[in-house]
């Protein structure tokens, strides 16, 4: 049985690299940053989660999961809001290509005026 478990966690620790792989190369060779943000969040987060599992197949200690299971806890949380956190930014100060957005939902927003004292 740890034979096949071995296996199986070398599996995931070889799918997740290559996931993280991808994440990286995608944020070399995207062009704008909302895409380069999608490469950054979403195959990085699948990738961790990959090599979380595949630690946890290996390792089988119960602190050591519970350790791996916060960690993946903790990306799972913050990844995703320091995504939108970062295309928001971007589309505010126009540092994205418009040509290439299918559509366009904040088009007709303003950003809000700093007002001093608020």
């Amino acid at each position: 049985m740890t034979g096949a478990l071995d296996a199986a966690a070398g599996v995931c620790l070889v799918l997740g690299s290559l996931l993280s792989l991808i994440a990286g190369v995608g944020l070399l060779r995207f062009p704008d940053t909302l895409t380069r943000m999608h490469a950054a969040a979403k195959p990085q987060v699948l990738g961790l989660l990959l090599v979380l599992v595949g630690l946890g197949l290996r390792l089988r200690d119960p602190a050591d999961i519970c350790m791996l299971v916060l960690i993946a806890a903790f990306q799972l949380l913050t990844v995703p809001v320091a995504a939108h956190m970062a295309g928001r930014a971007a589309y505010r100060t126009r540092r994205i290509r418009r040509d290439l957005l299918i559509s366009d939902d904040l088009a007709g927003t303003q950003p809000p005026q700093n007002k001093p004292g608020l």
